[in-house]
């Protein structure tokens, strides 16, 4: 079938378009970015594809709302994983380790600011947080930018700064972490790092911002996104504190295993690719 196609990820015409093949653009790419925007803004250019597949239906939405993009072109196929590790039941009294794993202006402001507000001693927070995943050339251009974050990072007695880290280390280990946190100021149309942590039984709190809420359903706990950064901390802090009193507990130790059977079923690529062949 990858014959007969050609898909391109997310920037239109990044790759030339194949006269001799069906021309897919799968839109991972949320509907303001740059790369995207003037090209759906001309009505002309939608013809081009034969097939625009969207990795939610929160980013299908707005760009059928922003650039009135022709329906009968367009299909949801959400992301998926194929790692899911053996979850480790949390036990009361036991070290509580969350995980962060994304770039630093997706929330790390926040989080570092909760973290100062956590009053649970248990409680600690590995924070993989780097510009190095764009490329060495990004990172110099932007790594500065976010040092103080960074920095602020290292000095927080409840926060182990990691920096860059591949997905391949991260997944190695996730099974040792019990939750994800990750409150996001960044409109995400996906997030695979979400669905690895649900896929792996971490119990997961987030903003209901941008496609969160779709990805996470109703596992997470949702935090109401706010533009006062210091209020969101707050609200963050709390809900960190509070789901730390009840880790432990049957009812959720039994949510977090039908939870992790939910994404084995429905987040995997042996479940995905059907949905692609189709």
């Amino acid at each position: 079938l990858l014959d007969k196609f050609q898909i391109t990820t997310s920037v239109p015409e990044k790759i030339a378009l194949s006269k001799d093949k069906i021309n897919v653009l799968w839109v991972q790419n949320s509907y303001d970015q740059p790369n995207v925007a003037p090209w759906f803004q001309d009505k002309a250019n939608h013809n081009k594809y034969d097939w625009y597949v969207f990795n939610s239906h929160w980013c299908a939405e707005k760009f059928r709302m922003a650039f009135q993009v022709p329906p009968e072109k367009c299909t949801v196929i959400k992301n998926a994983i194929d790692t899911f590790k053996d979850r480790k039941p949390y036990k009361q009294g036991e070290p509580i380790k969350l995980l962060f794993t994304s770039t630093p202006w997706r929330g790390l402001n926040v989080l570092l600011g909760a973290m100062q507000l956590v009053n649970n001693s248990l409680i600690s927070c590995d924070v993989f947080s780097s510009t190095k995943i764009y490329g060495s050339e990004f990172e110099e251009k932007t790594g500065k930018t976010y040092e103080p974050l960074f920095e602020q990072a290292r000095k927080l007695p409840n926060v182990n700064y990691k920096g860059y880290a591949t997905n391949e280390e991260i997944l190695s280990n996730i099974q040792d972490y019990h939750m994800f946190v990750y409150p996001n100021i960044w409109e995400e149309t996906s997030c695979i790092a979400a669905i690895e942590a649900l896929g792996s039984g971490l119990h997961t709190i987030v903003t209901n911002y941008g496609a969160l809420y779709e990805t996470c359903s109703e596992w997470a706990t949702y935090v109401q996104y706010q533009r006062d950064y210091k209020l969101l901390a707050n609200m963050f802090a709390y809900a960190m504190n509070g789901m730390a009193n009840i880790l432990h507990t049957d009812g959720v130790q039994a949510m977090l295993d039908s939870q992790q059977r939910f994404y084995k079923k429905y987040y995997s690529w042996d479940k995905r690719k059907e949905e692609w062949i189709n």
